[in-house]
Order: C-alpha cells, then structure tokens, then sequence
C-alpha cells in the first residue's frame, strides 16, 4: 500500500495517518490506534490490518500492507456484503499464514476476542 491509500475504509484514515499516530503516541495496545480518527471501530473489516501495522510497529519496522488497494477495496466490499472476511487477502496482506482449519472467518469471529486472557489449569 501507498501511503496515501486508505486503511480504515469507513473513517477514511490513511495509511500515512496510521503510521504517524503510531510513531508519535506509540499506543501499548493494537486496540488504542481507534484513538486516531476512530480507524477500527466502524465496520471491523480494518481490525486484523490495524493490529499487524501495531505488531510492525512494536517490532521497529514501518508499518506496511502487502496488498493492492484496489483488491484491498473489493475484499471489504464483499465482507460488508456477506459479513466473511476473506482469510487468504488477511494472510497475505498481513504476511502471516492462514489458519489451517478455516478458509473464511464466522461473522461472529470479526471482533471476538481470546475467550480469557487466563490460562486454564
């Protein structure tokens, strides 16, 4: 993605905006980037990108997507429509690997959560 290129389709944060909210307020948590223009917190479709900018971020590299805008635009616009986020655009995106037994997300899995943040004994 280009600097310039929009991120958070809702709120229209850009990449460049992600980026300099993340140098300047260095947030603890992934969760905290909605501080900046509310990036995250309409549709979700932007969560798991936001969060791999963070993990970048906190490993001291610049934040980046490994994505075309445009399939970036048609991947959310299918998601709104159907409530799925395409898990393959996510892992490529994101350069992480897919998760073995899911092709596609539930549309409840969009903002859950660990179930704890407790190990169970």
């Amino acid at each position: 993605m280009s600097p310039d290129d929009e991120v958070c389709l809702c709120f229209h944060v850009t990449l460049r905006k992600v980026r300099g909210y993340l140098e300047r307020e260095n947030p603890r948590v992934a969760s905290l980037i909605s501080e900046c223009l509310g990036a995250g917190t309409g549709c979700m479709w932007c969560v798991p990108f936001l969060k791999h900018l963070h993990a970048q971020h906190q490993q001291g590299i610049q934040p980046d997507l490994a994505v075309s805008p445009q399939r970036y635009i048609e991947a959310r616009s299918s998601y709104k429509q159907s409530n799925v986020r395409d898990e393959v655009l996510v892992a490529q995106a994101t350069d992480s690997e897919l998760p073995p037994d899911r092709s596609h997300s539930r549309p409840d899995d969009r903002a859950a959560g660990p179930a704890s943040d407790h190990p169970t004994a």
